[in-house]
């Protein structure tokens, strides 16, 4: 069954017929790409950032900032467009984040480092999102 690019797989084998491997791996699987690896680690291009797997705005370019820690980081998401689960594996407790729209893994949000005055921070692979620059 062939779908168009607006409509969302339904099953796991319809999103890796969309996404290359290593997108299904880190989108589908909760993966995590190696730091300081990704295309917009240290990207400063304006613009806003959607998921690679289903397009969705997630963050803007004026919310990065650079917190040195490998994966492009965020201090704020586009309202509504992320969604924060509970991530209990690798012996640790943290905050998963996940596209709202399609529920692929982004990364992880972190609180209380104090990098930025809202002291949040979300950590994100590059392979998850895809910038679209501004135009001007």
């Amino acid at each position: 069954m062939s779908l168009s690019e607006s409509e969302l797989p339904r099953t796991e084998e319809e999103w890796r017929v969309r996404l290359s491997p290593e997108e299904f791996r880190v989108l589908r699987e909760a993966g995590t790409e190696r730091p300081w690896t990704g295309e917009y680690v240290e990207t400063k291009t304006p613009g806003v950032y959607h998921c690679r797997a289903c397009g969705a705005e997630l963050f803007r370019s004026e919310d990065k900032f650079d917190s040195h820690c490998g994966w492009p980081s965020f201090d704020d998401a586009i309202p509504g467009a992320v969604k924060e689960i509970s991530d209990n594996t690798l012996g640790m407790r943290r905050t998963e984040i996940r596209c709202a729209r399609c529920d692929s893994h982004l990364g992880h949000v972190f609180e209380g480092e104090g990098f930025t005055p809202k002291d949040i921070r979300h950590c994100v692979n590059s392979i998850s999102v895809r910038l679209e620059p501004t135009q001007g």
